[in-house]
């Protein structure tokens, strides 16, 4: 359904009945339009294959574009709006033995399409600081984080409620019956992830949530209490909590949590047991940020996850998960923000993490490790103000699971149309 041109048509007949009735309601005044332009160069070798996909290379270049409606709301107790999503996706290199990126669609004839695009609704409704949204959504929550690590970003279709009235309480609740994948243009049904592997065998058309952050201590710390169903394969609860400590010229951060997921209705996946602990600790001074991390699975299954998203895990970062069954796992990093030497925009992280005393179908006791470089620049002022460049290298080891060696070079700009 890559019909651009009559989405766009489409999304012109929506605005235009709400543009000339609430023109002087604050509709129009309070809408933002932004365009976001994404180059994504994405590479993976896979230099130990294990497992029966043997594709020994993913490499593929594309072109990204995300449109960004949102409109203000009409005056009144109650008021409406309406925000639209555009997306669309451009092939600029690709070949049948390297897709699979996660960039592109895989067509039936194991190539990349060369395009694909999708244009999504939402309506809106607010009473003071509370929202109900129907539509397209791109909720980020810990029990389903927006992953938004591709060439476009994935959305949700559904509804969500969210709250702010009580002061420094924010409650949310939704109902999600499909999902458009990062590189897909159509709606699916969902399915899970148990650490690293997609269990493909079976989906859900609902998955449930409903939970709260609340900030206190001058917003220095904050409690997290969540749940969430992928109804008839998992429920999974969340506690968090996350403290910022100013200790003279430092600032010292916790970051705390605790899941604990089980079967759910039908079993589409039979028994579920896994239970997560993890916590990252931070120490800031100037441009430099260090942080020490540990984090452990208990139970006989690796952490459930909708795919194919990231979690917020401490030691989970986009190549390896460090979520398998019985997995314990270590981080060190350190990040750099260059604006304390004067030059603002440049930041770096180095990060390595190391898992162990994984519960492997082989029977033998597996282990990973992984070594992160990012650099990112985003220029400051002059014509190239908006453009954002990244890039990420990877080294990836395994005993039970493919190596891998990873390079990202993403460039983004945005423009501000309204």
């Amino acid at each position: 359904m890559n019909q651009p041109i009559t989405q766009r048509i489409l999304l012109s007949l929506f605005i235009m009945p709400f543009a000339a009735s609430a023109a002087d309601q604050g509709f129009i005044e309070g809408s933002t339009v932004t365009l976001q332009a994404r180059n994504y160069y994405f590479s993976r070798d896979y230099s130990d294959i294990v497992g029966a996909n043997q594709q020994s290379k993913a490499e593929e270049w594309a072109q990204g574009f995300i449109l960004t409606f949102k409109s203000g709301y009409t005056t009144g107790p109650l008021g409406f709006g309406i925000d639209a999503l555009g997306t669309l996706g451009l092939k600029l290199d690709s070949s049948p033995d390297r897709v699979n990126t996660g960039l592109l669609p895989v067509r039936d004839d194991g190539r990349a399409a060369d395009d694909y695009s999708r244009l999504g609704l939402t309506f809106k409704t607010k009473f003071s600081n509370t929202e109900l949204k129907v539509g397209e959504l791109q909720p980020n929550l810990p029990v389903l984080a927006f992953s938004d690590i591709r060439l476009l970003p994935p959305s949700y279709q559904g509804v969500s409620f969210s709250s702010s009235d009580i002061g420094g309480l924010n409650l949310q609740a939704g109902h999600l019956t499909s999902t458009s994948l990062r590189n897909e243009a159509g709606d699916e049904k969902m399915i899970a992830m148990l650490g690293f592997v997609p269990q493909r065998q079976a989906e859900s058309d609902e998955f449930n949530y409903l939970g709260g952050d609340f900030s206190f201590n001058s917003n220095r710390s904050s409690v997290s209490l969540w749940h969430g169903q992928l109804k008839d394969i998992y429920a999974q609860d969340f506690l968090g909590l996350k403290h910022s400590q100013p200790v003279g010229d430092w600032v010292l951060g916790a970051n705390l949590g605790y899941y604990n997921a089980k079967e759910d209705g039908s079993e589409l996946l039979g028994n579920i047991d896994n239970k997560a602990v993890f916590s990252l600790l931070s120490a800031k001074r100037g441009g430099h940020t260090f942080y020490i991390g540990y984090q452990a699975m208990f139970g006989e299954s690796a952490f459930p996850r909708v795919f194919a998203n990231i979690s917020p895990l401490g030691n989970e970062v986009p190549t390896y998960e460090f979520a398998s069954t019985d997995e314990r796992s270590w981080q060190a990093r350190y990040d750099y923000d260059f604006a304390a030497m004067g030059i603002p925009g440049l930041t770096t992280t180095v990060r390595y993490i190391a898992g162990s005393n994984v519960e492997t179908s082989s029977g033998f006791e597996g282990k990973d490790r992984e070594r992160d470089l990012d650099i990112g620049y985003a220029f400051q002022r002059g014509w190239l103000s908006g453009l954002g460049v990244r890039v990420r290298n990877v080294m990836a080891r395994s005993n039970y699971r493919s190596d891998v060696d990873e390079n990202r070079l993403i460039l983004s700009y945005t423009w501000k149309l309204l």
